[in-house]
């Protein structure tokens, strides 16, 4: 949802450098790529290290700068089915790593009992539902139907995590964190709940119409 009010915001204040970078001949998929490496190695790094304060902050930059790709192909009129395809499959990885790395750290630097069991399981589990969120729309809209719904897209899993991450950084129960990865795990399912749903009474009316007709 934060995505959705996000993106007219990110527009008007972006597209400027954006235009600049293609002015200087980068394109927007060099921009797709480099902003994934980018992302994945201050993920690696920083992390799984605990560096939780400059970590999300170089990771918030970095995630800013990750939508100069659309703003500048929607600018320049070079959007493709090939960059979108490539922006999504990289914002897999980029996703990976990030709750991969917490889940790396809590793995390695909590103490043993059932704060770190729930942190790592919730992370793990918020990595393997974060990926479930997008392949369910891709999923539906190769068999026609519309699956846009959800409560939690890729920048509200992100803020919440990344946010939890800093607010621990700077001092907070390492409890923050946790709570913060189990609300990203139930909050994807819930939105691969939903997406199934709407998709299910899409081609449930489908059905019925063609059965109408027939």
């Amino acid at each position: 949802m934060l995505g959705n009010h996000g993106r007219g915001l990110t527009r008007a204040l972006f597209t400027r450098p954006a235009l600049a970078l293609g002015r200087l001949g980068v394109s927007p998929n060099m921009l797709t790529v480099a902003g994934t490496v980018l992302t994945v190695t201050a993920a690696v790094t920083l992390l799984p290290q605990g560096h939780f304060v400059a970590g999300p902050l170089v990771l918030l930059v970095v995630l800013v700068a990750d939508s100069f790709d659309g703003i500048l192909a929607r600018a320049t009129g070079t959007s493709s089915v090939f960059g979108a395809f490539l922006d999504s499959t990289m914002d897999r990885l980029a996703d990976g790593a990030v709750l991969g790395s917490l889940a790396a750290w809590a793995a390695l630097s909590m103490s043993v009992g059932a704060l770190r069991t729930v942190t790592v399981v919730a992370a793990l589990a918020g990595m393997i539902l974060a990926a479930t969120v997008p392949y369910a729309r891709a999923r539906a809209e190769s068999i026609g139907a519309t699956a846009n719904v959800g409560i939690a897209e890729r920048t509200d899993r992100l803020i919440v995590a990344l946010g939890a991450t800093f607010i621990v950084g700077l001092g907070a129960s390492q409890w923050v964190l946790t709570i913060a990865l189990v609300y990203v795990a139930i909050a994807s399912f819930i939105t691969v709940v939903q997406r199934v749903w709407t998709v299910y009474q899409q081609t449930y009316r489908q059905t019925r119409s063609e059965g109408a007709t027939a």
